[in-house]
């Protein structure tokens, strides 16, 4: 898999911050599910593997649209947060694998979903498991929230990051979709690329615990945490409207085929 840090198996990256990321983390609009069905991709009772399924938010998005969900998720306090969330609705399978691993049978699958993960597969691998799981005609869906850095309270917001996460810059730029990436994985297979809205509005401890749900975040204790503490409280008293802030995002879909 790929990473931003080869001293971490990103498969663990997240394990010791899953009640933040629980929390905090954004979901996915409704209108990726509505365009992916519109489109043809997401028929009815559509059977979908989620790939990096983490806590599952990705899945819960699948299962609200009606369809079976195998999570696949490698971390197992990921995993285990995902069970106590999803576990009791109906077509939810909590798999432990991986991308390049499934454990998936073969053409069992209509549907292959990867929200915020693609970035950590390692791509050869992963397109021939993606091929072998997919049943014939079946699509490839990577998508991913992208913070929006427009100017205000979006772009001094990274600018704190900038300043108070050691190795922010060097996490953040792996992690956003790399369009070249997904072309060059698709090949020509590739379909389409579709942007969506979205957003989160916290006061200020859901600000701070959506920053603490990042690996790169310094966490209580480390000498970098207050000064990031309050460079965030500043930047919330500036821009706070009735005690709330507003994050938004790019939710970015590309859909493909392989094989």
């Amino acid at each position: 898999m790929e990473s931003s840090s080869a001293s971490r198996d990103p498969t663990e990256r997240f394990g010791d911050r899953v009640d933040d990321y629980v929390r905090y983390r954004p979901g996915y609009p409704a209108a990726l599910t509505g365009h992916l069905r519109e489109r043809g991709w997401l028929p009815a009772g559509c059977i979908v593997a989620d790939i990096g399924a983490g806590t599952g938010i990705s899945s819960a998005l699948f299962l609200d649209a009606g369809c079976i969900v195998h999570a696949v998720e490698p971390n197992a306090p990921m995993r285990a947060a995902a069970q106590r969330l999803l576990g009791d609705r109906q077509g939810f399978h909590l798999v432990d694998g991986r991308a390049e691993q499934t454990t998936l049978p073969d053409a069992s699958t209509d549907l292959v979903a990867a929200g915020t993960a693609f970035h950590w597969f390692e791509r050869d691998a992963t397109r021939a498991e993606f091929a072998r799981i997919l049943r014939p005609r079946g699509h490839v869906a990577l998508f991913w929230n992208l913070r929006t850095r427009t100017a205000g309270f979006m772009r001094e917001y990274e600018a704190v990051l900038l300043a108070h996460c050691p190795g922010y810059a060097e996490a953040d730029s792996s992690r956003r979709a790399d369009e070249r990436s997904v072309r060059e994985f698709f090949g020509a297979g590739f379909l389409e690329k579709a942007i969506f809205a979205n957003a989160q509005r916290f006061p200020f401890h859901g600000l701070l615990g959506r920053v603490l749900s990042s690996s790169y975040a310094p966490k209580p204790g480390d000498p970098a945490h207050e000064p990031l503490h309050a460079a965030l409280r500043t930047l919330f008293e500036q821009h706070a409207i009735d005690g709330h802030v507003t994050l938004t995002y790019d939710t970015v879909l590309y859909v493909g085929e392989v094989g």
